[in-house]
């Protein structure tokens, strides 16, 4: 038996797995033979679909509270922007806060 054939008969199996997974009817349906070479189902693609479903369950943020927008953290850092003086009074100064992300670093 050739390397090709072994390898095949692997694919074939793991397919065969992964149909009784999916709960499938058969394998023939994800199968596509194209000449030579064969497309199937990228166990990458299942990953993503089970990572989409879970943070569809994830309870949506609280209304009004700060939400990154890159990594949708909501845990944030608070620092002074010396740049902008919001306020003087007396010889202080006020300055406007700046939020960055901690999960990601961006400023919010």
């Amino acid at each position: 038996m050739s390397f090709e054939e072994k390898v095949l008969n692997m694919l074939e199996k793991i397919n065969e797995k992964l149909d009784k997974l999916l709960g499938s009817e058969s394998s023939s349906e994800s199968e596509i033979k194209t000449g030579s070479s064969l497309e199937t189902v990228k166990p990458s693609e299942i990953v993503e679909k089970q990572e989409a479903e879970e943070k569809a369950m994830e309870k949506p943020p609280v209304e009004g509270r700060r939400i990154c927008p890159e990594c949708g953290g909501t845990s944030f850092n608070t620092e002074e922007d010396k740049t902008q003086v919001l306020h003087q009074q007396g010889g202080i100064k006020i300055y406007k806060k700046k939020y960055i992300c901690r999960k990601c670093g961006r400023e919010v």
